[in-house]
């Protein structure tokens, strides 16, 4: 006599949704050695921050729509730099097809919030202000610390590897040895502050620096970070 067949307990997989970050190549041709030649150069500059990062490539700045043979052979040229491209950013109306042909997601873009125009009001009583996030212990190697909507202050070190975010500002009142980013969701007053500067990367608004070597009259000073325009500017505080 056969025997009943035993359900599988396990099942072959699971899917969790979680923060994802992913930077953004924006091209401005689609000439594939021009793409090459640049990146190639950036991976060098910085290769523990760049090799083999997943990026999603942004056609907006384009002059005209690509045809997905330009498209294909620009994530080509980026592969070659040592970039791993992982989706194209939405924007320009023929995207959603060639993220079809080219079998790649379509991620949001980035962009940083619009001011509005200023409005006359009655007076108010003030808001009060959502309290910045303090994290007591330190930030290991691997680490990711997010403050949402507010400011991120670290009393310890962020280690090399560590990643500070906040969509305010971020302090670390010790070493900065990993990644800070400050104006996560695009706000360009945010700052980043730290009482020893050894940083990996800055970031202010998307706009950041990556240090492969510290300059000299910065290294292992209290240092500030912050926008000028375009321009992420860092000097001793």
């Amino acid at each position: 006599m056969n025997k009943p067949a035993v359900a599988r307990e396990e099942t072959a997989l699971e899917i969790r949704f979680g923060p994802l970050d992913l930077a953004q190549v924006r091209i401005h041709t689609t000439d594939a050695g021009a793409i090459v030649d640049d990146l190639t150069g950036r991976v060098a500059t910085a290769p523990r921050f760049f090799e083999r990062a997943a990026v999603c490539v942004d056609l907006s700045m384009l002059r005209q729509e690509p045809e997905a043979a330009e498209v294909r052979a620009v994530v080509d040229a980026i592969r070659r730099a040592g970039m791993l491209p992982v989706a194209l950013v939405e924007g320009l109306p023929c995207v959603d097809a060639l993220a079809r042909t080219l079998e790649l997601p379509v991620v949001p873009q980035f962009r940083a919030p619009q001011k509005a125009p200023p409005v006359v009001q009655p007076a108010q009583a003030p808001v009060t202000a959502e309290p910045a996030l303090i994290h007591d212990q330190p930030v290991r190697s691997g680490q990711r610390v997010y403050a949402r909507n507010r400011d991120l202050v670290v009393t310890g070190t962020v280690g090399a590897g560590a990643e500070v975010m906040a969509d305010g500002c971020v302090h670390v009142y010790g070493a900065l040895r990993g990644r800070a980013m400050a104006g996560a969701r695009g706000s360009t007053t945010a700052r980043v502050f730290c009482q020893e500067f050894h940083a990996e990367l800055v970031s202010i608004a998307g706009v950041f620096r990556v240090f492969e070597t510290v300059p000299t009259e910065l290294a292992a000073r209290p240092v500030q970070a912050w926008l000028s325009g375009e321009d992420l500017r860092l000097a001793r505080t």
